[in-house]
């Protein structure tokens, strides 16, 4: 590889590792509004002990993503209440749910099995651009 070419792909790769570390940042803010959505559509409403459950967390790891969620202006809780969506939380779970179904149907639409689907998307589906997942769609409607 060239010298020109070598500084190129370096800087390429320190774009993508910032895209990467931002991506990773954000993971938890959009599982969480998912999961609160998720719940809200399910039960009527989302507890702390509904999402340490579902999480697999205690309940203090809960209440701290919750209160940086908060002042993220992404959802309201009052103490021993349940947890809602604001309006930007709301844009977001649902970006966040139509992102993860389109991964989820085009793992499958390539043969993964449903249990490894549903594992794979939970991860990929923060990494992938909206490019990809136009790409992905567009594979969907082709190979149905």
């Amino acid at each position: 590889m060239s010298e020109l070419k070598i500084k190129k792909y370096q800087n390429d790769s320190s774009h993508r590792f910032d895209n990467l570390r931002a991506a990773h940042q954000s993971e938890l803010a959009e599982d969480y509004v998912e999961m609160i959505f998720e719940l809200i559509q399910e039960k009527g409403e989302a507890r702390s002990v509904d999402l340490a459950d579902r999480f697999g967390v205690s309940n203090p790891t809960v209440n701290a993503s919750i209160q940086r969620l908060q002042k993220d202006g992404l959802v309201e809780s009052k103490p021993y209440r349940s947890i809602f969506l604001t309006k930007k939380g709301v844009e977001l779970a649902k970006f966040c749910k139509n992102r993860h179904d389109i991964v989820y149907n085009f793992l499958l639409s390539i043969g993964v099995k449903p249990e490894t689907a549903i594992t794979d998307a939970e991860g990929l589906e923060h990494h992938v651009s909206i490019e990809t997942l136009e790409a992905f769609k567009k594979y969907i409607k082709n190979n149905i």
